[in-house]
């Protein structure tokens, strides 16, 4: 292996092509039942809805894929996750007309992050328990899936032990569940993929995670397919609760794995959409002998963590190359046990979609101690940069640094620098000395903190809130910040409190719900909200409450003046101590480099009118479309809205009886109709123009 220069910048993402890892195929031993609902006008429906799919001409998207207008393939629209529609009935100038025209509830499932997919009219969405395929002009169910429970030990005849399950028509409401085996797991909430089928004949299937199980249903039908793994579904190894990516003959899916340091790796793996045979496995932490492992120290063996956690993958479809966002590595805030960079930790890694074969990767933090996910691996954008023409990849993390990458090479588009940042003193630890940050855009959230110039002012809420968040400063011993990247100081039992403050903080930044990009300008779009974390680093007490999902044999752990725990803000009443806006709606022009324009997203109701427009929102993203709109929910104040795409200028809003917390979508009915749709807590919410 080379030797490896002490500053990195970009050309630290070399070509060399070490061999993906290993793996031991799993073998599903048990059997899922199933419920299938449907009708023949439904089946017939959906199945002219898949056979008529190619129709009208597809549009060109970045990478070469070429989609039906109408369609939504993904959850991000195509494998370049653009999330544009090149739809233009709903325009700048008919957008305020904009009427519900249906809504379907998901029975009971609350705070769903899913986005629909939709072929020739028709819309598939993971509802509970069931996946439901619906008319896409009227929201009627035309067949449903039902995961139901799997047999009894032993198989037989009895209850709860018949292949098949129960049926019932598409709309009639679920019979209430007779006591049995327990429930097969639920697909993921947070949507399905579709596969159009191959030359050989094979027809278009629905794809899904429940669980650590790949599932595959035919699309024409919601049968479960039975030459897939066993009986429809493949045992993956580990779970994930993110939606399949497809390209070719390739799903991809990543790995939800927990925050301990060892346990199951969070690799990304590939099966083959026909027979459900594994094809590959990217190794997250290299091995002995492999590139990097020098980056982990003695750290590396059986590491958790460094996973792909985020909900889908992005393809470059002309290239067959498929971007892999890696989170960072457990644990989240110590790291005395992994002394290095730790590649491919909290990097962009481009593979061979068809292979896993490595082909460069772009670290964007280096040893992370502040849990800098990349929770989404970004979109596709071709810019044109000093006349230069490039396909490039814009790529966006919890920090709220953006960085536009060649998705050929990963050289960076608008150079990056390597630069210092603190140090810290918790004992054992590792500190990089510098961190990788992009020439250009700046960043798209508050990245730092000084008490003088962010703290909140009476004439920003109110001098209740300031004075709360005051108190707040004084029972913490103040809040400690020397710019990006501070991490977490140590504070020893018994001794004065004395805290750091983190920012963006844990959530970002830009959280899952990634960029979007309108290919036909090079603008990227995406929710960028300020969030904090604050406390210190401590020795872990025996019985603290120090997060979900944690491990207890790690030595230090995060806490504040308020108790063991990581979740600890910056806040008080409900409202951020730091100055508004909280969260912005952010256009990035991907030929500069630079932001075109940003706006507050979301109101805070509470506050005096004159002063509302704060900014507060989750972490979904937006939608953009050929009508020249932005399309997003996300907010706290549960509206869903619309913006001009060039100016920034709010045209639309609607009130909504739950935060829209999931990605908007948008489609074309068989009708000819264009639809918008966002799910908003537990309803898909559709709307028209009259």
């Amino acid at each position: 292996m080379e030797p490896r220069a002490p500053s990195r910048t970009w050309n630290r993402t070399r070509n060399e092509n070490p061999e993906p890892g290993t793996w031991n195929p799993e073998r599903p031993a048990e059997a899922v039942r199933f419920g299938l609902r449907t009708t023949l006008a439904a089946a017939t429906l959906v199945a002219l809805a898949v056979a008529c799919s190619s129709s009208p001409p597809p549009e060109p998207a970045p990478g070469g894929e070429n989609i039906p207008p109408g369609d939504w393939l993904t959850i991000d629209r195509d494998l370049a996750a653009t999330r544009f529609s090149p739809l233009d009935e709903i325009d700048a100038t008919n957008v305020a007309m904009l009427q519900q025209a249906w809504t379907f509830p998901l029975g009971g499932r609350g705070g769903s992050q899913a986005v629909p997919v939709a072929v020739g009219g028709v819309v598939y969405i993971p509802a509970q328990n069931e996946v439901v395929a619906l008319d896409g002009d009227t929201g009627e169910p035309v067949w449903r899936y039902e995961a139901a429970p799997a047999p009894a030990a032993g198989g037989g005849r009895g209850r709860g032990g018949r292949a098949g399950g129960r049926g019932r028509a598409g709309g009639a409401p679920p019979a209430q569940p007779a006591p049995g085996p327990p429930p097969a797991p639920q697909p993921s909430s947070r949507g399905l993929a579709y596969w159009a089928g191959d030359d050989g004949g094979t027809p278009a299937r629905i794809f899904f995670m429940a669980g650590n199980r790949l599932s595959a249903i035919d699309a024409a039908t919601g049968t479960p397919v039975a030459d897939f793994g066993t009986g429809g579904y493949v045992e993956i190894g580990v779970p994930y609760n993110g939606a399949p990516t497809i390209y070719r003959n390739a799903v991809i899916v990543g790995a939800t794995t927990g925050e301990v340091p060892q346990g199951p790796a969070g690799n990304p793996r590939a099966f083959d959409a026909r027979s459900g045979a594994k094809l590959w496995e990217f190794q997250t932490v290299p091995g002995p002998g492999e590139p990097y492992n020098d980056q982990w120290g003695d750290g590396w063996e059986q590491r958790s963590g460094a996973n792909m956690w985020a909900f889908s993958a992005t393809v470059d479809a002309e290239r067959g190359l498929v971007y892999l966002p890696i989170a960072g590595p457990a644990a989240n805030y110590y790291g005395g046990d992994r002394p290095g960079n730790n590649d491919y930790a909290n990097s962009i890694v481009a593979v061979d979609a068809e292979t896993g074969e490595y082909r460069w990767h772009f670290q964007t933090v280096h040893h992370d101690l502040w849990d800098s996910d990349a929770p989404s691996a970004g979109t596709l954008v071709d810019v044109t940069v000093n006349g230069v023409r490039t396909p490039a990849i814009a790529h966006v993390t919890k920090t709220s640094y953006m960085f536009f990458l060649n998705r050929e090479t990963g050289e960076p588009v608008f150079g990056v620098e390597e630069r210092p940042v603190p140090g810290g003193d918790v004992p054992g630890e590792w500190y990089s000395p510098t961190q990788p940050f992009p020439l250009a855009p700046p960043p798209l959230s508050r990245v730092s903190f000084d008490k003088d110039t962010d703290m909140v002012r009476p004439e920003d809420t109110t001098p209740e809130h300031v004075a709360a968040c005051q108190d707040l400063w004084d029972r913490s011993g103040g809040f400690y910040n020397a710019g990006p990247f501070t991490p977490f100081s140590f504070h020893e039992d018994g001794t004065p409190p004395q805290s750091t403050i983190q920012l963006p903080g844990g959530t970002g930044g830009v959280n899952w719900g990634g960029p979007a990009s309108d290919p036909t300008t090079g603008y990227v779009y995406v929710n960028a909200h300020d969030t904090s974390l604050v406390g210190w680093v401590e020795v872990r007490k025996p019985g603290g409450n120090y997060g979900r999902g944690v491990s207890e044999d790690v030595p230090y752990d995060r806490a504040s003046v308020d108790g063991p725990g990581p979740y600890f803000t910056f806040s008080a009443g409900g409202m951020p101590c730091t100055r508004p806006p909280w969260a912005r709606l952010v256009a990035i022009d991907g030929n500069t480099g630079q932001i075109a324009w940003a706006v507050p997203l979301g109101l805070t109701e509470a506050l005096p009118e004159d002063r509302q427009a704060t900014g507060g929102s989750g972490s979904a993203g937006p939608t953009v479309t050929g009508g020249g709109l932005v399309f997003v929910g996300a907010t706290n104040d549960r509206r869903f809205r619309a913006f001009d795409a060039r100016s920034g200028a709010e045209l639309w809003s609607t009130e909504l009886d739950a935060s829209a917390n999931a990605n908007p979508m948008s489609y074309q009915g068989r009708s000819g109709k264009q639809y918008v749709a966002v799910m908003a807590g537990g309803a898909l919410m559709v709307y028209a123009l009259p």
